[in-house]
């Protein structure tokens, strides 16, 4: 089977242990998670979950299901890279007196479009935002120059590329069911 990179977009409200739950799903099917980032999302009290993982499309969807039955998720979708705009961040620390003596380290710095955000006599902190190949290829180039002191990426995270948010209906179509209920009361 051919595997993919997939991104599952969980919506869950702020429930300690969901992160747990979430990640045995992929425990238990063997998945490694490729990363994960969790945090507030644009509406109250639900938090969103960006989750990437190399598999196949039936495991995906399986995966992404097992997800959804959890009672505090509200949604849990899957996307491949073109149904969402992605970004990473990542930080790149600097040997200064290598920057300082090899003019090419800058260059590359600049070619990446990568930003200094500290500099002191020991060493310069580079920031890249970025697609993750982009992050990957500074890194590679900066190692070669062999003045990388420490270096650290943030999960990804994502958009859909389509118009609405799925919970935002989900959330609005829950909300008329429970005024409908106390209206039948």
């Amino acid at each position: 089977m051919e595997k993919t990179l997939y991104t599952i977009i969980v919506h869950s409200e702020n429930i300690a242990g969901l992160l747990n739950q979430v990640t045995a799903v992929f425990t238990r099917r063997q998945i490694n998670i490729e990363s994960l980032n969790v945090s507030a999302s644009s509406i109250k009290g639900v938090h969103k979950y960006t989750i990437t993982a190399w598999t196949d499309a039936d495991t995906i969807e399986k995966v992404t299901r097992q997800i959804t039955k959890k009672i505090e998720v509200l949604q849990a979708h899957y996307f491949t890279d073109k149904e969402i705009y992605q970004h990473e961040i990542a930080l790149y620390k600097l040997i200064t007196p290598v920057l300082e003596a090899n003019p090419e380290v800058s260059r590359i710095i600049r070619r990446h479009h990568a930003s200094m955000v500290e500099v002191n006599q020991i060493f310069a902190i580079v920031e890249k935002n970025g697609m993750s190949e982009e992050i990957t290829q500074l890194y590679t180039e900066l190692k070669a120059q062999e003045c990388v002191l420490q270096f650290v990426r943030s999960g990804r995270v994502a958009i859909t590329t389509s118009c609405f948010e799925r919970v935002n209906e989900f959330l609005s179509e829950r909300e008329q069911r429970y005024q409908q209920q106390k209206e039948n009361q």
